[in-house]
């Protein structure tokens, strides 16, 4: 009899689970969730301080470039996405550590990144960019070889700054985001800042009675940005970029961005 109540007992438990289960968001093998419709959501890890490429609206929704453009391409392949915005270093450990499927923060595709995680074809070109105050006497990269200089941390401009006074520079100022770096610099405690051309126009767009100089420096190469997914992750990576793929061929890119993409 015991045995007998023992079994049922297992029996209810395991159909509690079940009825709790029901239209709740199940893992599936290659990442994302599955939705109340059969959808796959994947989740997107952002850090919403760099328009125009991602920010923040009135209402506090994430807004932008990436955002437009990603959910383009969910529409045209069938899934939803879920923006998460949980600052620049934090996106490339959730994608590492499976915690989000897919890193969304206009982030350059490059050798060293690509060691440990996979991008979608390049979505957009960028370079970089000197940002000086409007009287410096800063005209080109070699001029900062001993100067003070803010980056966004772990960014391609920390990189260049890195490559030109090394790794260990105290002259190097890191920062979570471009506007910061470019706060920074306004606020004289760096001589100057890097950062991404598309970003560093939007902000002098947004700011117009701060007194800024661009400088662009031949030695600065262009650079792509990618859309990226945990290393190995084909499934996700070859629907992204046959959702890019469709939103280029039917217009849909040059829309959102007001550019072709080549």
């Amino acid at each position: 009899m015991k045995r007998s109540l023992s079994v049922l007992l297992v029996v209810l438990a395991a159909f509690v689970l079940a009825l709790a289960g029901c239209g709740a968001k199940e893992k599936t093998s290659s990442g994302g969730e599955s939705s109340g419709d059969g959808k796959k959501v994947y989740k997107v890890g952002t850090e919403a301080t760099f328009a125009p490429f991602e920010s923040l609206d009135d209402k506090g929704n994430i807004v932008g470039l990436d955002f437009d453009i990603l959910q383009a391409i969910a529409d045209e392949m069938g899934f939803e996405v879920e923006w998460q915005n949980i600052g620049w270093e934090p996106v490339f450990q959730t994608v590492k550590n499976g915690e989000t499927d897919i890193g969304a923060a206009g982030i350059s595709i490059n050798d060293k990144r690509k060691e440990t995680f996979d991008f979608t074809e390049p979505y957009y070109e960028s370079q970089l960019l000197i940002v000086v105050k409007e009287d410096s006497k800063i005209k080109s990269l070699a001029d900062l070889k001993d100067k003070k200089i803010s980056v966004q941390i772990n960014a391609t401009g920390h990189e260049a700054a890195k490559k030109l006074q090394g790794d260990s520079s105290p002259n190097i100022m890191a920062f979570e985001n471009q506007p910061v770096a470019i706060k920074e610099m306004l606020n004289g405690n760096v001589d100057a800042t890097i950062g991404d051309n598309a970003v560093v126009y939007e902000y002098i767009k947004a700011h117009p009675t701060e007194k800024l100089k661009v400088i662009e420096d031949d030695a600065f190469e262009k650079e792509y940005y990618g859309f990226m997914v945990q290393k190995g992750n084909t499934e996700l990576l070859n629907k992204l970029n046959e959702g890019l793929k469709k939103i280029k061929e039917n217009g849909k890119y040059k829309e959102i961005t007001g550019k072709e993409l080549k």
